[in-house]
């Protein structure tokens, strides 16, 4: 087992094991266990009591966090025409169309950190599909990112859309600002895609929905929070 650094061990000597915290507590403490010189990432893990392996028990979408996520995303849109000229217009860092799918494939170029497509190049993108599929980047209609309002979609991923979705241990994980936001900006950008997560519940999910919900920063441990205190 690998041997935890010092400022881990300091970290983890704050939190309380054996105690779930209210969620504005773990925001509170947030700061206090980050011990990283550099601004850190707080990340959002949430175990669902869903099966994924079937297709009426997954839960996928995006949201626009009300304060981003403290990283600017370089966004790739495949569009022609109006909509090229449109993603130009939103903010978008490369537009175009075969030729990226062939820097892609040649290059194994991966200099962006979402996609967007409108859905007359989906047939050129799904040849992509296993280069970008296993990085979360393929485009989703249910994400929003196949879509003919591509303004739309690269100025929300630009505010701070982000993508959540079942891993195949049936864990959501997500980014939710940084260490620097603060209590109040990382709460409400924690309840915004909490409310998200329990909005998708599944019909046919049975049982507790929220397994564990844990939060934690780039460099430490994990705080978890107590699920009873955010819905079923």
């Amino acid at each position: 087992m690998a041997k935890k650094s010092k400022k881990y061990n300091e970290s983890l000597k704050l939190i309380d094991r054996t105690k779930l915290y209210d969620p504005d507590e773990a925001m509170e403490l947030i700061p206090q266990i980050a011990k990283a010189k550099f601004d850190e990432t707080v990340e959002l893990h949430v175990k669902l009591g869903v099966d994924g392996r079937h297709a009426d028990q997954q839960v996928r979408g995006a949201i626009v966090l009300p304060h981003g996520t403290g990283k600017s995303k370089k966004v790739l849109v495949f569009a022609k025409g109006d909509k090229a000229a449109e993603a130009e217009a939103a903010g978008a860092d490369y537009v175009g169309a075969e030729e990226y799918v062939t820097k892609i494939q040649n290059e194994n170029w991966f200099d962006f950190d979402a996609v967007v497509a409108t859905p007359d190049m989906m047939g050129v993108v799904g040849r992509l599909g296993r280069l970008l599929g296993p990085k979360g980047l393929m485009p989703n209609p249910k994400s929003g990112t196949v879509t003919f309002d591509v303004g739309k979609a690269v100025k929300e991923i630009k505010a701070g859309k982000v993508e959540y979705r079942l891993d195949k241990t049936n864990i959501i994980h997500a980014p939710i600002g940084k260490v620097s936001f603060g209590k109040e900006k990382l709460f409400e950008n924690f309840k915004a895609i909490m409310d998200a997560i329990i909005k998708a519940k599944p019909a046919s999910a049975k049982g507790t929905y929220l397994k564990s919900v844990t939060v934690t920063t780039t460099m430490s441990p994990g705080i978890r929070i107590n699920g009873a205190k955010l819905g079923k």
